[in-house]
């Protein structure tokens, strides 16, 4: 879908380029691609390089032509083969020699250097990941843009925000089906593909906004109920919660969640590990206000779970960054640093997990105001029965 040009978002980016003394960036990650240009590329053989002044350059396959003549910003396009019968190298080969002479009248470069993980292209099922020589070939005059571009994108621009929101109502939608359809017995597997069907069939084309809707889900129920493993075949439970851990990509921007069903009435030991879990939560919610300390996030979320009985919970992080990516900065963490801004929107994710397996995971994504908060899923947390 096309998007009017986010001149709030790439000012942002060319002000902090003029900080550090960045000529252009030259970025191949496809979330970096989208983020500077709109274009959300098939195959992950993108580039940008995005000047501090001048038109950007976006390089693609000649496949997505019309593609980017309907989703980039840039009127500066360059296609390269992804097979060419003249030369027998992988297609990379290509991306980087015209990302090479489209850089080549720019002095310092930052490239994403000390980039850890980046969101999938559309195909999403093979990342695509850069060779040595994509490193190597823009000169000795190059700077780590990872910060940079972690920076800007933390703070959301309201089309961001916009965007956001259709992938929260997407997931939120998702899980009101699931709602009707759940029963005991099915298994975890087919509840996570009723989830992600109703995502992918539903999601494209979503209100004439959104061209491609993509679902990720992990699908506990019970005693599966477990942190870091893979939905398995174990039944739905009538009278346990089903969680499901859910991510939904619209066009680029996702949302993350885990929202929790039982189709019968809930056991009285999980309604008392709901009823603790959710005072840590709304603690954490009541303390995201702009100014608010990171680390500090993390430990009390931590502690209250520590003083609900259950120490050196959770094993996962429990605050991060959404945007064009499910899991992107910034994190709280008390080993690192940095303060809540108005802005950001932030998954907030505590969970308790039992011994040999069973828990609960509460978790939204939230705008942060100059009020507090703004929930961005219309559907409920904790475990919704029936």
């Amino acid at each position: 879908m096309s998007w009017p040009r986010d001149d709030a978002k790439l000012d942002r980016v060319r002000a902090s380029m003029a900080e550090e003394g960045l000529d252009a960036l030259v970025v191949r990650a496809p979330d970096n691609v989208l983020y500077l240009t709109n274009f959300w590329g098939m195959k992950g053989y993108e580039a940008v390089v995005f000047p501090g002044e001048g038109e950007p350059v976006l390089v693609c396959l000649d496949a997505s032509a019309e593609d980017a003549e309907r989703m980039a910003w840039t009127s500066d396009v360059r296609f390269l083969r992804g097979y060419a019968d003249d030369d027998p190298r992988p297609p990379l080969a290509r991306t980087i020699e015209l990302a090479q002479e489209a850089a080549r009248e720019h002095g310092t470069v930052g490239l994403e250097l000390s980039l850890g993980t980046q969101a999938s292209d559309r195909m999403v099922g093979e990342p695509t990941t850069f060779t040595h020589d994509w490193f190597h070939a823009f000169g000795s005059e190059v700077a780590d843009a990872t910060p940079l571009l972690a920076r800007a994108r933390a703070v959301k621009t309201k089309q961001e925000i916009e965007r956001m929101r259709l992938a929260n109502e997407i997931a939120a939608a998702a899980m009101d089906y699931c709602r009707e359809h759940l029963r005991p017995g099915m298994k975890e597997s087919e509840a996570g593909a009723m989830w992600n069907g109703f995502v992918h069939g539903a999601g494209t084309g979503w209100n004439r906004r959104v061209e491609l809707a993509l679902g990720f889900s992990l699908v506990w129920s019970g005693p599966g109920i477990k942190t870091f493993t893979a939905t398995g075949d174990l039944p739905v439970q009538e009278d346990e919660p089903t969680l499901f851990e859910i991510w939904v990509c619209a066009d680029g921007y996702w949302c993350d969640h885990t929202k929790n069903l039982c189709p019968g009435e809930l056991r009285a030991e999980y309604a008392e590990l709901e009823h603790a879990l959710s005072a840590v939560y709304e603690r954490a919610l009541a303390h995201c206000r702009p100014g608010a300390s990171l680390p500090e996030l993390d430990r009390l979320v931590r502690e209250g779970i520590a003083e609900a009985g259950y120490p050196g919970q959770p094993t996962h992080p429990i605050a991060h960054g959404v945007g064009a990516r499910a899991h992107e900065p910034p994190y709280a963490h008390q080993a690192g640093g940095g303060t809540i801004e108005e802005g950001m929107v932030l998954a907030i994710e505590p969970g308790i997990y039992w011994e040999g397996g069973g828990g609960l995971r509460l978790e939204d994504n939230f705008l942060v105001t100059a009020d507090g908060v703004e929930k961005l899923s219309a559907f409920p947390d904790g475990v919704v029965c029936g």
